[in-house]
């Protein structure tokens, strides 16, 4: 009996911030695997899988280490006029890892856990955003998304950006102004 206790407390304890690095993994892995993001340039993409509900992937910037992209369905929330649910992503290529920094479901973060969280909520707050991101890419995947159902979409000088700013994510209103707003 004391061999199997003392088993277990050899075992090292994940610290809440060491889950949420491996959350980040997952959810990299699951991104990875559905729209090989590496080969997607700037711009905005649809995937249409003939269910109604076509999901919405922004490319919005590319770094030498970074993508920041967003994810959403091609729905608006009828009170905010957002696209709900939305989630803005950071894509780490050097650490393999994807961090929802950014979640719109229904209420903005600082609605959630105020303008000035402990450090305890913030890693609650990033948990929770990430647990949805993994389960919502598990969710794509199992509906068909994927790099076989996802389209670029055109944009051309006469067509206005749906963000309301400049390709680059800056200006009133855009993608990158709620970047700007990780929790």
């Amino acid at each position: 009996m004391t061999h199997t206790a003392s088993r277990f407390a050899r075992l090292p304890k994940l610290s809440r911030f060491g889950w949420l690095m491996g959350l980040y993994a997952e959810n990299h892995g699951r991104f990875s695997r559905l729209f090989a993001p590496a080969q997607l340039t700037p711009g905005t993409y649809l995937s249409d899988i003939g269910d109604g509900l076509d999901l919405r992937l922004d490319v919005i910037e590319q770094h030498r280490y970074t993508t920041e992209l967003r994810l959403t369905y091609a729905v608006l929330d009828p009170l905010t006029g957002e696209p709900d649910p939305s989630a803005y992503l950071r894509l780490y290529h050097d650490t393999e890892q994807v961090e929802a920094t950014h979640c719109y479901v229904g209420r903005r973060w600082q609605d959630v856990i105020g303008l000035y969280p402990p450090p305890a909520e913030v890693i609650g707050h990033r948990m929770r955003m990430n647990t949805f991101l993994g389960k919502w890419l598990e969710y794509l995947a199992e509906r068909g998304h994927g790099m076989a159902t996802l389209r670029p979409v055109e944009q051309g000088p006469s067509q206005p950006d749906p963000e309301g700013s400049n390709p680059s994510g800056s200006g009133d209103g855009g993608a990158g102004k709620n970047l700007a707003m990780n929790a």
